[in-house]
């Protein structure tokens, strides 16, 4: 009767039942042809989620036979998701506008795409959801534009340098819009656009001239409850709460065991508190009750119902709202308004339910029509009509993925549905390593990747290239390089062993190099951050180390003063024939020989430092300066006196006196000076001055004094 092409065809899949409207524009409203209505045989459905496609299809089939007798052929359709598992984000776009003179319909819609790619780009990127790839933007709503940083309300006829826009974009999973895609498909319909039942619902219910309210659209289906948020002019937030009106049929059907369809009904015919209705349990025990005892029954799961979908809204807004609309089927469960009312602290007026009895842009809405679940497939129907997004459907690597018609698709496009990381074509480099040889930091680079390609059908192709619908896209990525695996050998040269000769036996020291403080072999595999070192000579002392010939001191014991007392003689060492210290540095062939050591001197036993000058004073002898010590040691080795340069035989007995004389004699300078009296011939004279007097040999002398010895011969 209608040509298809002018016929707009809406269904609203519920979880309980499925509602379709066919309709016409006529003068920039649409006009209503048909509608028709009819619930599922089985719970094929729960919480928006098709659970028996087959079961479904059956009663699409059933109501588009049955519109097609008024309205002629069908072959596209307009639909809704509930929100069942919803991720909304926020994008936004600008576009460079000095050039385009007067802004256009087309490019304040070019702008609306380009803001629900920005968002299908965050969600690629953000983490948000496990596989971006299963996600679907349902639908979106323009938060704000802007020209030139100012807010307007639409961008049609305007010119400026710089437009903007921000949007809010929902995506669902995969499973279930593609549930809703077979579903659709099995009774030969084409899935024309898609939304998401709270966008569709508000839409019709509230004007862009009443979103500068903070008001509330509640979808309460049978099985989601749908929340789409307005304020500021425009809507700020969707969210959902799984949990609507099946649960309150579920408490009904437990509390008196009653099969879940009979609940249905029952619940549906809570009119009035006074009314009394008749059942029939699963016991075959037949009931006549108060309506008001099956209300005070189902009354706690009302809460918890309000309480969840409060929560939900509180969430959303951060505050009470100024009022609530309710639409669906669940809007008419008793006391849901009064709860709902309650649990967000709002007057009982400001929580309504809405029906579609006059509402714009439609003509001639059928009284079977005026009721709150009626208001998304309303909605669904004026969407059908409008700009809403379409499917390009297409196949990344053998995956069906589902593109929105944004204009212009491109491979890249297709890449980011899927979840394909476009940088993984190239090919990154291998992790470099850093490693520290010496002190000194080294980078090695690792290998470089190979970059992938895309295949477009089966031809090579550009990130830019163009995509069509049914289009098959290849990706091969790119191979990362490979991280390197160095040999200690290949990044220090590795030096010769060092051959010496230690006491007339041959030896070679192998190089010595560490790898974080371990010896190394030179095929040592390095890995980061590995410190390297490696000594290019050796001392005496470390290769004496290393050859276990570690220097060992001989020990002699001594009884000094009657007390026991040992002495230790380290070994000394020539390099090539020339006295060496610890230190000192080895070359290949260098001869090293221990030399063999005589025991201590007395006064490296007793600690007597013979080349340290003892206190003494200054006396001039026979016109000589002559100094004159007032310190003196006397040694004895086993009795008998000894200097104390004399060796000291191990295990001798050693009596060590130190006498010390402020004033000594001038028998002390005599002995200080070498002279012996005892030497001279028995007939000599010798006379003893003392600063020019005769003095005796026990006569005191002090520092500065002058003793002189005159001798005479005898006749």
């Amino acid at each position: 009767m209608d040509d298809d092409n002018q016929l707009l065809f809406a269904l609203d899949i519920g979880t309980r039942s499925v509602v379709g409207l066919v309709g016409k524009t006529e003068n920039g409203a649409i006009k209503l042809l048909a509608s028709d209505r009819q619930e599922h045989h089985t719970r094929a459905m729960l919480d928006g989620q098709i659970h028996d496609v087959q079961e479904v299809a059956g009663v699409l089939a059933s109501v588009k036979a049955r519109l097609e007798i008024i309205s002629g052929p069908l072959t596209k359709v307009a639909v809704a998701a509930a929100g069942r598992a919803l991720c909304t984000l926020r994008a936004d776009s600008e576009l460079e506008t000095a050039s385009r003179g007067t802004l256009t319909p087309d490019d304040e819609r070019s702008l609306e795409l380009a803001a629900i790619q920005a968002a299908q780009a965050q969600l690629a990127t953000s983490g948000t959801v496990l596989d971006p790839a299963d996600y679907y933007c349902v639908g979106y709503s323009v938060v704000s534009f802007s020209l030139d940083s100012t807010r307007i309300k639409s961008l049609i006829g305007q010119r400026g340098k710089r437009a903007g826009i921000e949007v809010i974009a929902t995506f669902l999973p995969r499973q279930v819009i593609d549930s809703l895609q077979s579903a659709i498909q099995a009774v030969g319909l084409e899935m024309s656009t898609l939304t998401l039942e709270p966008i569709a619902a508000i839409n019709v219910l509230i004007p862009s001239t009443m979103r500068h309210l903070n008001l509330v659209l509640v979808d309460v289906g049978a099985g989601t409850s749908d929340v789409a948020i307005t304020r500021d002019g425009s809507v700020i937030a969707y969210g959902m709460v799984p949990f609507a009106g099946d649960e309150i049929t579920e408490a009904i059907s437990q509390h008196f065991l009653l099969d879940f369809n009979i609940a249905e009904t029952v619940k549906r015919q809570l009119g009035g508190k006074n009314k009394k209705l008749t059942f029939t349990d699963v016991l075959g025990m037949a009931h006549k009750l108060p309506a008001k005892d099956i209300i005070a029954a189902m009354t706690p799961k009302v809460g918890e119902l309000a309480q969840a979908i409060a929560t939900e809204i509180l969430t959303l807004n951060t505050e009470a709202p100024q009022a609530v609309l309710l639409v669906g089927g669940g809007a008419l469960t008793p006391l849901l308004p009064e709860a709902l009312a309650q649990a967000l602290d709002i007057p009982q007026a400001r929580v309504a339910i809405r029906r579609p009895d006059s509402m714009e842009g439609f003509i001639d809405i059928p009284a079977e029509l005026c009721t709150p679940d009626a208001v998304t497939p309303l909605g669904i129907l004026k969407l059908a009509g409008g700009r809403a997004l379409n499917f390009v459907n297409i196949f990344v690597n053998k995956r069906p993925i589902r593109l929105f018609n944004l204009s212009r698709l491109t491979v890249a496009d297709a890449l980011l549905a899927a979840g394909i990381d476009i940088r993984a074509l190239r090919g990154r480099p291998g992790m470099a390593l850093t490693i520290t040889v010496n002190g000194e930091t080294r980078f090695i680079a690792g290998s470089h990747g190979t970059p992938g390609h895309v295949l477009l059908n089966g031809q090579p192709t550009q990130l830019t290239g163009a995509l069509h619908d049914q289009d098959v896209l290849e990706v091969i990525l790119g191979a990362d390089g490979t991280a390197p695996t160095p040999q200690l050998k290949e990044i220090i040269a590795i030096p010769d062993p060092l051959t010496i000769r230690v006491d007339g036996k041959s030896y070679a020291i192998k190089p010595q190099i560490t790898v974080n403080g371990q010896q190394a072999a030179p095929d040592t595999v390095l890995c980061d951050r590995d410190q390297i070192n490696s000594s290019q000579s050796l001392t005496l002392a470390q290769a004496l180390q290393l050859l276990n010939l570690k220097p060992e001191p001989t020990e002699h014991s001594y009884q000094v003063n009657g007390a026991q007392r040992s002495y230790k003689v380290w070994p000394k060492y020539t390099i090539n024939h020339t006295l060496a210290s610890l230190n000192q540095l080895l070359s290949t062939g260098d001869v090293v020989e221990t030399l063999q050591l005589p025991p201590p001197t007395l006064a490296e036993v007793l600690g007597i430092n013979t080349n340290e000058l003892a206190p003494a004073i200054s006396i001039l002898f026979n016109g000589m300066n002559c100094l004159v010590p007032i310190r003196r040691h006397t040694v004895t080795v086993n009795g008998r006196l000894a200097e104390p340069c004399q060796p000291a035989s191990p295990d001798s007995t050693i009596e060590l006196i130190t006498a010390t004389d402020p004033q000594p004699l001038i028998s002390d300078v005599l002995l200080a000076a070498d002279f012996d009296p005892r030497s001279l011939p028995a007939t000599s004279r010798v006379t003893v001055l003392l600063n020019g007097l005769p003095t005796e040999f026990t006569a005191y002398v002090k520092n500065g004094d002058k003793v002189d010895i005159h001798i005479q011969e005898s006749c």
